[in-house]
């Protein structure tokens, strides 16, 4: 079952994936040094169909890095210290930000190899840092987003934007636009409650919409191919954070067979809604998780 609106159709949500000795850099710290806490970030609960659209703004989802600004340093969702260059930074708000960095629809790979070096580097010329919320600002999200452009306005930095925040009529037009971010190479869609203030943690005042849902998995096993895939790995057996075993055998690159993402990392995959036993329906691999 896609995650859909009843009555319409989408297109497949075409997916970026992290090649094996990319993702074997995720292994390594994507920062210089530990932040002191984790950043206070609000996360997305899964959209249903009986949420009233009317009283959400809407954005593009990015399919970019997570990323923190507490006012002076980059941080990641773990609580790392990106290594940005601080002309990267340069002309940053005093005030914390939470957004993506992101270099472009379907280029989380390149991104990532970007921004998880230990080192400043020039690659960062082609990272923008796209900011969607003021955490500390008091107000409901509506007048946050606006105190956010005001902000971004008088920055002089050609690497900060915001995102577009945006309405929509009905839940027909929420999925037209779904369907044209998808068909145009995007990951799917956000929305925030107009009238809810920022909150950590997951709430039902963030949501995410995409073609397909997603979710991740801890690799605790690998099973050999056969046939064509004799001499490689066929699928991998994962275990959910409740406890479900079940096989991915799809989504996987032949180099990623031949190397296949290591016991006990995570991964993330997508799948179209459950059995009736509560297995996720056909199941496909998407990336190994960035450890930031």
């Amino acid at each position: 079952m896609k995650n859909k609106l009843p009555g319409t159709s989408t297109s497949a949500l075409r997916c970026a994936k992290v090649p094996f000795l990319a993702a074997l850099m995720l292994a390594a710290p994507a920062a210089v040094s530990a932040a002191s806490a984790q950043p206070p970030l609000a996360l997305a609960n899964v959209y249903q169909d009986d949420v009233e659209v009317g009283d959400y703004m809407v954005s593009e989802k990015l399919d970019g890095v997570r990323a923190y600004w507490d006012g002076e340093q980059l941080i990641s969702r773990a609580g790392n210290v990106f290594a940005a260059p601080a002309w990267f930074m340069q002309g940053f708000p005093a005030a914390p930000m939470d957004g993506e960095l992101w270099l472009g629809r379907g280029r989380f790979e390149k991104t990532l190899s970007i921004v998880s070096r230990a080192a400043p580097h020039a690659g960062w010329r082609e990272i923008r840092f796209m900011v969607f919320d003021l955490p500390q600002h008091e107000g409901p999200f509506s007048a946050r987003n606006r105190a956010l452009g005001a902000l971004i306005a008088k920055s002089d930095s050609p690497y900060l934007e915001k995102v577009r925040q945006f309405t929509v009529a009905d839940k027909a037009a929420l999925q037209k636009t779904l369907e044209e971010v998808t068909e145009s190479g995007g990951e799917g869609l956000i929305l925030r409650r107009k009238d809810a203030p920022h909150k950590a943690g997951r709430s039902d005042d963030f949501l995410k919409l995409k073609a397909y849902y997603d979710a991740e998995a801890r690799v605790v096993g690998h099973n050999p191919g056969q046939g064509r895939l004799a001499g490689m790995m066929g699928s991998i057996t994962v275990e959910t954070p409740a406890g479900l075993r079940f096989k991915i055998g799809t989504g996987f690159t032949d180099e990623e067979r031949r190397k296949p993402p290591p016991l006990g990392s995570t991964i993330s995959y997508r799948y179209n809604g459950f059995t009736n036993t509560g297995r996720p329906r056909f199941p496909s691999f998407l990336r190994i998780r960035a450890e930031d």
